[in-house]
């Protein structure tokens, strides 16, 4: 067994500093009651189905903010910074507002929930259709969580040490649930109609007084149909396999609901369990950059698994872009120890149990002495967290020698610190926040934070050059919709099966 030291020295500087990363975020906008805004995506900021850097996600008024990919973690962080400032001040004229809760605002009935609107493209109504299958099958409200996904590579990873990074990064996702979730309170009208096990904390707000991040528990990204889905990561063949049934045999329930409705609208993309790749609910994904039209399991097939996507992270209310330099720099750290620490196979009762894991830290992580399951044994959330913290130590001095600083070493020690404080973890502070400020009130806190980071962002410089650019992006983006649109030959119904066609997600 080689020795953590040995394989730090094997990788070498080199291909610490080879590291990338990417930001997406999500945020709804809303109105300055902290109700979601009804409106169109806003013009100014281009079109949704084109522009590179600004999008929507599942409604028309959830925003996706997209970096590019970057060497720095601070080049990553200002890049995403300065589309906040572009955004907020294209927000001005609406008088709308950013969320910055990874659970929603105050949200209209469901039916009320305006689906994204990508144009009439084929490629841009499929989005739609595909949002209207999530709706019929989740519920819209569900589809209103946002977060925050953080692209990483390290460069000369071959698959099975992607799927190797992945397996032990299920394992101990728990650690990041309790170190940087932050949701967990609701408005009321999130759950209306539904049931849950929340308490009441105030007017609107429910809570729950150990969670860590809702967000990540049953209330959140969670699927009842998904969960006899037991996929395995032992490697690409297996994975790959796993979807591909998901992605080609009808699911009964689907199947009933049927490709259209009576009007001949259309209700879902597909039948089968999963329309495409993307509903696959999970907290972390092997990823590879995708050509025109091509489906994504096809690409991974075909060329490999290029970079890893990690999903589980909610957005900080207390930080302007979401997320601070030092979570980053701690999940490098982080998934440097998935990669470099022994993974064995994963089994059906390891997969099972890990979803036990995940529930157990995101509802009570802060619970005292709450229990977690290691291979059949229970096993203190805590200790557990502290024992994967200490280790990731040499891990975060190697890349500090490779990049001549200290940040690395000091986000870890200050996760070693937020584990023995508990009232430093974000979750933490949000309550005491809602409690102490707000009367218990979710929506009273989030718009006084929004409000603020608001204000904070729009001081910022911005240059007349810097506007320009994303003024000159959002226009190039209408165009590229324009020409899709002009260029479409093939009608929807056949360039949906065309592209849903089992053939498609093969190699070759």
């Amino acid at each position: 067994m080689t020795s953590l030291a040995n394989k730090l020295q094997a990788l070498g500087s080199a291909r610490l500093l080879g590291i990338r990363r990417g930001i997406e975020k999500e945020s709804l906008r809303t109105r300055r009651s902290g109700n979601l805004a009804g409106t169109q995506h806003p013009r100014a900021l281009g079109a949704a189905l084109t522009h590179p850097r600004i999008t929507t996600d599942y409604c028309e008024s959830q925003l996706e903010m997209i970096t590019g990919v970057h060497a720095g973690v601070q080049a990553c962080l200002d890049e995403l910074t300065q589309i906040h400032q572009f955004t907020l001040r294209a927000l001005e004229a609406g008088d709308e507002r950013l969320w910055v809760g990874s659970m929603p605002c105050g949200l209209p009935n469901d039916e009320n929930i305006i689906i994204g609107n990508y144009g009439s493209s084929n490629i841009g109504r499929a989005k739609s259709v595909y949002r209207v299958g999530l709706g019929h099958r989740y519920g819209r409200r569900m589809q209103t969580i946002s977060g925050i996904h953080y692209n990483w590579s390290l460069p000369g990873l071959n698959n099975a040490e992607h799927f190797a990074l992945i397996r032990n990064f299920r394992r101990h996702a728990f650690v990041l649930l309790t170190l940087f979730g932050a949701s967990p309170a609701v408005c009321t009208t999130f759950v209306k109609g539904r049931e849950h096990q929340l308490k009441p904390l105030a007017d609107y707000t429910l809570y729950e007084p150990h969670a860590t991040s809702l967000r990540m528990g049953p209330l959140g990204y969670q699927s009842n149909a998904q969960s006899g889905l037991a996929v395995s990561y032992n490697n690409l063949e297996n994975y790959a396999a796993s979807l591909h049934e998901a992605l080609t045999v009808p699911y009964p329930p689907y199947e009933a609901l049927g490709i259209k409705n009576l009007g001949g609208e259309y209700n879902q993309l597909a039948t089968t369990l999963l329309q495409i790749e993307n509903e696959f609910y999970g907290t972390i994904r092997p990823k590879r950059v995708i050509r025109p039209g091509e489906r994504p399991l096809h690409a991974l097939r075909e060329r490999g698994v290029e970079y890893i996507e990690v999903r589980c992270l909610d957005l900080d209310p207390f930080v302007p872009v979401g997320i601070a330099a030092s979570t980053v720099r701690f999940l490098d750290v982080f998934l440097l120890h998935c990669l470099l620490a022994d993974s064995p196979p994963d089994t059906p009762a390891e997969i099972a149990e890990l979803g036990r894991n995940q529930h157990h830290a995101a509802t009570h992580g802060r619970q005292p002495g709450l229990m977690l399951e290691r291979e059949g044994q229970a096993v203190p959330l805590l200790a557990w967290a502290h024992e994967i913290v200490e280790r990731c130590l040499p891990i975060a001095k190697a890349l500090d020698e490779a990049h001549g600083s200290d940040d690395y070493s000091a986000a870890v020690t200050q996760a070693l610190l937020s584990l023995e404080t508990p009232g430093s973890l974000p979750s933490t502070r949000v309550l005491q926040a809602m409690q102490q400020d707000f009367g218990g009130s979710y929506t009273g806190f989030m718009s006084a934070q929004v409000e603020q980071t608001r204000q904070h962002l729009l001081a910022l410089p911005w240059s007349a050059e810097q506007d320009a650019a994303f003024v000159a992006m959002a226009e190039t983006s209408r165009e590229a919709q324009r020409r899709l649109e002009a260029t479409d030959e093939v009608d929807f119904e056949i360039w949906r099966q065309a592209y849903l066609d089992p053939a498609t997600l093969m190699p070759g």
